[in-house]
């Protein structure tokens, strides 16, 4: 054994037996990472049904789905791995794999529901910038091709902070099932008064705004 190595045993602490040097760094266990690295809800063909995730969330509740919103032809709903709070993917009923291949009505509202779902997401956090964009093929780092979706994904600066970076750990502040409740009323709501964004969120109220401000500050700190 070498200098400073400690054996641990199950001493009632909650900490397994094994081997190791202790240091100086925090360990931030994250098990549920471990879905996403097995490919669980990645769909083990190319072909639309069930076994599409974008194809199945539809059929289930807005809450157990975290949808946001639902279209004609596209709906909105969070990604299940976000990058960032409030991470949306606008994706068509269809199952279509090329951007190409989308109809007139189903481009013209996937184009108006990223508006939307921008206005939403800035009267819900506001974030000081966003990533738009889908990855079109596997090789371009599409994680479900088959099925195209877009993303959404509010920016704050700061947010590449040590922690996605050297780290590779993405913190998020509020849970999936919070962050769906708060992008759907700020969405449902700034669709009824149809004004800027910066109105709607006047006002939404104080307590959205102060949750504004935690998520800001929570993101940039890497906390």
């Amino acid at each position: 054994m070498e200098s400073g190595e400690q054996v641990g045993v199950q001493d009632g602490t909650g900490l397994p037996g094994g081997t190791g040097v202790p240091d100086d760094v925090e360990r931030l266990w994250m098990p549920h990472r471990m879905a996403y690295i097995k490919g669980e809800n990645k769909p083990a063909n190319a072909e639309p049904g069930q076994d599409c995730p974008f194809c199945r969330v539809p059929t289930l509740s807005d809450a157990e789905g975290l949808i946001v919103a639902r279209g004609e032809l596209v709906y909105a709903v969070l990604n299940l791995y976000p990058y960032s709070p409030g991470h949306l993917l606008i994706c068509p009923y269809r199952h279509v794999a090329d951007y190409t291949e989308l109809t007139a009505q189903e481009t013209a509202e996937l184009a108006e529901f990223t508006k939307q779902g921008m206005t939403a997401l800035r009267s819900a956090y506001n974030p000081h910038g966003f990533n738009l964009g889908m990855n079109q093929g596997t090789v371009a780092g599409a994680g479900i091709a088959a099925h195209l979706h877009q993303h959404i994904v509010p920016r704050w600066g700061g947010d590449a902070n040590f922690m996605p970076v050297i780290g590779r750990t993405r913190v998020l502040p509020q849970l999936l099932t919070d962050t769906r409740e708060l992008v759907a009323r700020h969405w449902s709501a700034d669709a009824a008064s149809d004004t800027p964004s910066a109105a709607a969120a006047d006002a939404s109220g104080t307590d959205a705004r102060a949750t504004a401000g935690d998520i800001d500050s929570a993101v940039q700190a890497g906390e």
